[in-house]
């Protein structure tokens, strides 16, 4: 049986012991398995500080932008290798895979661009210099420079290739090398496309390691000024945070993680109407694709209660044509979950939400499944549930099933709608269907602190919008409250997060060298 080697110090080692099995969730038959243990990590990140921080700080943003646009382009060259891989390993059809591997590809490329607008500096300049002294011989100027320590990326099963991708891309084009920890169970995308990356010889040693198996001492050994990605649960999002080197180090930490999504009807918004059509669109789609495993899914659908049973109809038809099974038939739309760990969680969280809810579709676990043995697979029927008595329903705006599930809500009036959305304490995505000004401006302002990002769609926007569940590299991506409060992408402002600000004092003459180093920090708002 492959075990996936971990590429550390420059050089590829493979973990000891049994590891953890990597499972085809289809048919469950073991893939590979992966393991740290045995792996220097304390070695792996030094190496990554000194030799991958030197190279890439002696080149320019420019410079580094272009290493970007090579990865891209090796990474769109093996793109038909890891849609075989996320079939194998994810159970994705050729729809989700795209989702994961050409987002990935595509996030690189933007980042690539965008980056060469830096030029040849390598710090960046912010604001105006600020005089000191009555004659000007003293004055400040403040500085971003690049963190001399390493990124260290945490992340989540669902998204093996994107996920890397989107925090590797602004890590990298701000001279900050990477250090990966992909979840395990997904690990072998991960790894393949690191894998390539190594062996297209793009990156100096030390600019980009990979750890495949459990993160062992890798908090413990994080350092002042290394930073911390991490996407996932908001426990461990807690426990990374929590951590007593992270908290005494004060190691910067961003974390984003699950969230209870809303999408919102408007009153105007009858069936029959353009809005009503793509709101129903939108939630078969974020429920379906990659079966529902993504933080920014739709968990809860919000619409006027006078809708509530069009809504509901609507929606459950749609949810019917849908065949659930085995991506490798070319009948199927959706695929299971990961693993059977994942899919005992959606059934667990189902079953909490039944509790207070109703079940409109699905829900079964008996349900059927196109050429798979539901003994050994790990597939969730989409199943959507209906709450009419929001304001005395709990699990409905806290438990958040990760997986084909979506609880449809009854809400009375602008006010109560705000409240609903609110009461997930912190979103990572809302959207908006309505072609009621006013009610899209008023719900909008309602719900932004809770939100970190809002997709308003009108009938002027129609199907050109880039959907609820999409997340694009040049727009924030994060949420406040439970969803992290972290942000990333962005466009050039995911930059920010691999730089520290620091202010010198000092003569016009020391300020001024420093200076042509730098590119002005408003060019990454530009």
């Amino acid at each position: 049986m492959t075990k996936l080697a971990n590429y550390v110090c420059g050089e590829w080692v493979e973990g000891c012991g049994p590891g953890d099995p990597l499972v085809d969730p289809v048919t469950g038959e073991e893939l590979a398995r992966a393991s740290t243990e045995g792996v220097d990590i304390p070695a792996a990140l030094a190496f990554a500080r000194s030799r991958g921080h030197v190279a890439l700080s002696e080149l320019s943003y420019a410079q580094r932008a272009e290493l970007l646009g090579k990865i891209a382009d090796t990474l769109a060259a093996n793109r038909a290798e890891y849609f075989r891989i996320s079939l194998l390993n994810s159970g994705a059809t050729d729809p989700d895979a795209s989702f994961d591997v050409d987002g990935a590809v595509y996030t690189m490329k933007y980042f690539a661009k965008a980056g060469r607008a830096l030029g040849d500096a390598r710090m960046l300049r912010e604001g105006a210099r600020a005089p000191l002294s009555k004659t000007g011989a003293f004055q400040a100027d403040h500085f971003l420079q690049p963190v001399a320590g390493a990124a260290i990326f945490i992340n989540a099963f669902n998204f093996p290739a994107w996920g890397w991708c989107e925090k590797a891309a602004p890590a990298l084009l701000s001279g900050v090398p990477v250090v990966v920890k992909p979840a395990t169970s997904t690990a072998w995308l991960t790894q393949k496309m690191v894998s390539d990356v190594v062996a297209a010889g793009i990156l100096p040693p030390g600019a980009i390691s990979i750890l495949c198996g459990s993160a062992r001492e890798l908090l413990d050994a994080a350092g002042e000024e290394d930073v911390i990605s991490f996407t996932g649960s908001a426990q461990n999002a807690a426990r990374i945070r929590g951590h007593q080197n992270v908290l005494r180090r004060s190691v910067r930490v961003n974390a984003e993680a699950d969230s209870i999504n809303s999408t919102i009807l408007g009153p105007d918004a009858a069936p029959g109407t353009p809005v009503f059509d793509l709101l129903v669109k939108e939630v078969v789609r974020e429920m379906t694709l990659k079966a529902g495993q993504k933080c920014t899914a739709i968990r809860r659908v919000l619409v006027p209660r006078v809708q509530f049973r069009a809504a509901a109809d609507a929606i459950a038809a749609k949810l019917a044509e849908i065949k659930v099974g085995n991506p490798r038939n070319q009948e199927v739309k959706m695929g299971p979950v990961v693993t059977k760990s994942q899919q005992a969680s959606c059934f667990a969280g189902i079953a909490e939400l039944r509790k207070e809810c109703a079940v409109i579709f699905g829900g079964n676990p008996d349900f059927a499944r196109l050429d798979a043995d539901p003994g050994k697979s790990c597939f969730v029927p989409p199943t959507l549930l209906a709450c009419e008595n929001a304001a005395a329903a709990s699990a409905v705006h806290d438990v958040e099933v990760f997986g084909p599930a979506a609880t449809l809500i009854a809400y009375d009036g602008v006010a109560d709608a705000v409240e609903i959305a609110r009461r997930g304490l912190g979103s990572l995505v809302a959207s908006v269907f309505s072609a009621d000004a006013d009610f899209l401006r008023a719900l909008t302002l309602g719900i932004s602190g809770l939100h970190g990002r809002i997709v308003a769609v009108d009938p002027s926007v129609g199907a050109q919008h880039t959907g609820h569940g999409n997340v694009v590299p040049s727009c924030l991506h994060g949420g406040p409250g439970r969803a992290g409060g972290g942000e990333e992408l962005a466009a050039l402002r995911a930059l920010l997060f691999y730089h520290r600000r620091f202010v010198v004092q000092g003569p016009p003459s020391l300020l001024d060298s420093m200076a042509e180093r730098c590119a002005d920090s408003q060019l990454l708002y530009a």
